[in-house]
């Protein structure tokens, strides 16, 4: 018995890295499967079927189930014509993998209009097109959604003003749906992977580093989409090699004033900042 059988489930950005290594789990698990990949270039330009169909055609050839998609997620024309694939073909969706990326780096006075929408469309607003026609598919019987944050989305990094606001946007909205779909039994939970792939492949901390591989990342995305994680909504999953964590935002325990109305003053504020700032 696998942990997915008997289930459905959309996976976007599965044709390299951490996408395809989670289609691999997830089919070896059981799961019935619609991948997603547009192909492009690490920066989002052109376009390729080829490596979506090589990874659908490998787990078909292994007794798997899985079809193929190679449309940007940017459109959100794409979200709909992959449930409607999943649900037509398998009968149903359960589960949702947003994993798709791309990264165009540039420092904050050289990035481009153009560079700043391509990487927001992609990962905040191609999660957040795939959520919302997946959630309409999974109200009566309940499912998972699983996204794809960053440590650059949670903490920022330098270069990546684009990559960070998208992620952290992706934080967001993952926090915001695992509230409102919970009464509908879908659980929304994220990971934030720390893995060499082709997207991080040149990075200086990579060079020499061969033990954070996407195969690290896969079994928490597994975790959130199985029956191991009930009850675990809203959370967010750190993997880094074989280290996992828990990301959560927390409040210092603050000053309250009792003078004045309540109102500070910028002097006041600054004068106090340490004891504010105290957890």
């Amino acid at each position: 018995m696998g942990l997915l059988d008997n289930q459905v489930a959309i996976i976007t950005g599965a044709a390299g890295g951490i996408g395809r290594e989670v289609a691999k789990l997830f089919a070896a698990e059981g799961a019935s499967l619609v991948l997603s990949d547009l192909g492009c270039a690490r920066d989002g330009s052109g376009g390729d079927p080829s490596p979506v169909r090589a990874v659908v055609e490998s787990i078909n050839s292994q007794g798997g189930q899985a079809a193929g998609h190679a449309k940007s997620v940017s459109n959100p024309d794409t979200a709909a014509e992959l449930v409607e694939l999943a649900t037509s073909r398998y009968g149903q969706l359960d589960i949702l993998v947003n994993a798709a990326g791309i990264i165009q780096d540039r420092k904050l006075e050289r990035l481009e209009a153009a560079a700043w929408g391509a990487v927001l469309s992609t990962q905040l607003s191609g999660t957040f097109y795939c959520t919302q026609a997946a959630t309409i598919a999974m109200k009566k019987n309940g499912g998972r959604i699983v996204n794809t944050t960053s440590i650059s989305g949670l903490i920022g990094n330098y270069g990546q003003a684009n990559f960070a606001a998208a992620d952290a946007g992706v934080h967001g909205l993952t926090r915001t749906s695992s509230i409102e779909l919970q009464r509908h039994g879908i659980r929304v939970n994220a990971v934030a992977p720390l893995a060499k792939t082709r997207m991080t492949e040149d990075l200086p901390m990579f060079k020499k580093v061969d033990s954070m591989r996407a195969e690290h990342v896969a079994p928490g995305y597994l975790y959130f989409a199985s029956e191991l994680s009930e009850g675990v909504t809203g959370s967010v999953l750190g993997i880094a090699g074989g280290r996992l964590s828990v990301f959560r935002i927390t409040e210092s325990g603050g000053r309250f004033k009792d003078a004045d109305e309540g109102v500070w003053s910028a002097a006041e504020i600054a004068d106090n900042w340490a004891s504010i700032g105290k957890p």
